[in-house]
């Protein structure tokens, strides 16, 4: 394992094909950050709006199942999200259903500059690297998302398979091989949209023609270390799958 401030890779000599990604997998602030701290709950900083929930462990059981390496954030999305392009207004959030975060309240393009030097650019120049390793890389992402933001419905899918309409090559066949499984409710880009400019599948995936997928699990079916073992046994025989159909 290879452990740095901005991400940690994982199994980077395995053979296989995936590299297996978590943009948002940790929740932690780092000392020069602020001081270690964005000034919210730590309640807050326990929930979604400062990491997906569950999608680490996911992340490296999916990749042993497949024998292939992964790479994870190393730091929290609120610090900066580096699944957003370097203009987007969302980089480093404000406010996050419903808390407001001080440490970025009045942050300046200096402090941004310094998060995007020390933590983004970084874990990016190390996805790049690991997605170039071969010709062949297909991207996985792991995210996870709440059951319910405040005041909306509750979300109904179990798990939702999100993708640009600008390359849907692997994604639609593994909605529908998904679907086949009938206790599941599978979203199609749900709940979130597919694709935004600049994010990491449009950098390392969608900028190089590689196949790419983007999964999001509803984080209470990922709480717990079993929970995330079953889901990446269960998940890497259909990606699998629906690959060697391709």
């Amino acid at each position: 394992m290879t452990v740095q401030d901005a991400f940690q890779i994982i199994g980077e000599n395995r053979p296989g094909r995936w590299l297996v990604t978590c943009d948002h997998a940790s929740n932690r602030v780092p000392d020069w950050v602020a001081g270690g701290t964005l000034g919210i709950a730590a309640e807050d900083m326990a929930r979604h709006i400062a990491w997906d929930v569950g999608a680490a462990g996911l992340t490296r059981a999916l990749a042993t199942a497949l024998d292939s390496p992964a790479i994870l954030s190393n730091f929290s999305r609120l610090v900066i999200d580096p699944n957003r392009g370097e203009d987007d207004p969302t980089l480093v959030m404000k406010l996050y259903d419903g808390t407001i975060i001080p440490a970025n309240r009045h942050i300046d393009s200096a402090g941004i500059t310094e998060r995007l030097d020390r933590l983004y650019r970084p874990y990016h120049a190390a996805y790049a690297e690991l997605a170039a390793r071969r010709a062949d890389t297909v991207i996985v992402a792991i995210h996870s998302f709440t059951p319910c933001l405040k005041g909306r419905p509750p979300r109904p899918w179990h798990i939702g398979v999100l993708h640009s309409h600008l390359d849907s090559r692997f994604s639609l066949p593994l909605i529908a091989r998904l679907r086949a499984e009938t206790d599941l409710c599978v979203g199609d880009n749900e709940p979130y949209s597919g694709h935004l400019p600049g994010d990491a599948i449009d950098r390392h995936a969608l900028a190089t023609g590689r196949h790419n997928t983007l999964i999001e699990l509803r984080n209470d079916l990922i709480a717990t270390d079993q929970q995330q073992h079953d889901w990446a046994a269960r998940l890497a025989p259909i990606l699998s799958e629906v690959l060697s159909d391709l």
